[in-house]
């Protein structure tokens, strides 16, 4: 077993606790490694999968938020960015910043 050191004074006087580690020297704290999330996956309408930078069609006409705009079924985003949250697609749209739901846009 390796032996482990603080990471702020590099000595090895450590205390453990539940969720994390503290330095008995010191006094910083952090946080026991987890095991690694899995990737997200996000999929369009159609199931294919959506990666960073990829383009996307909207399937559908949207409804603008705020606005009495209309984003129209076919208009094109460039160079996606997949993020976490309810809207996994952030994107500009006619030079707009947008955030849209991977299930109303199909992959380019």
């Amino acid at each position: 077993m390796t032996k482990l050191g603080c990471p702020a004074c590099t000595l090895d006087d450590i205390l453990s606790h539940p969720d994390k580690w503290e330095c008995a020297t010191c006094g910083h704290e952090w946080p026991k490694e987890t095991a690694p999330e899995a990737a997200r996956i996000v999929k369009d309408a159609h199931g294919n999968v959506l990666a960073d930078g990829d383009t996307v069609a909207l399937i559908k006409d949207l409804k603008l938020r705020g606005g009495s705009g209309v984003l129209k079924g076919g208009t094109k985003a460039k160079n996606i960015r997949l993020v976490d949250g309810d809207h996994e697609i952030d994107c500009k749209i006619e030079g707009v910043g947008m955030a849209l739901k991977a299930c109303f846009v199909k992959k380019a």
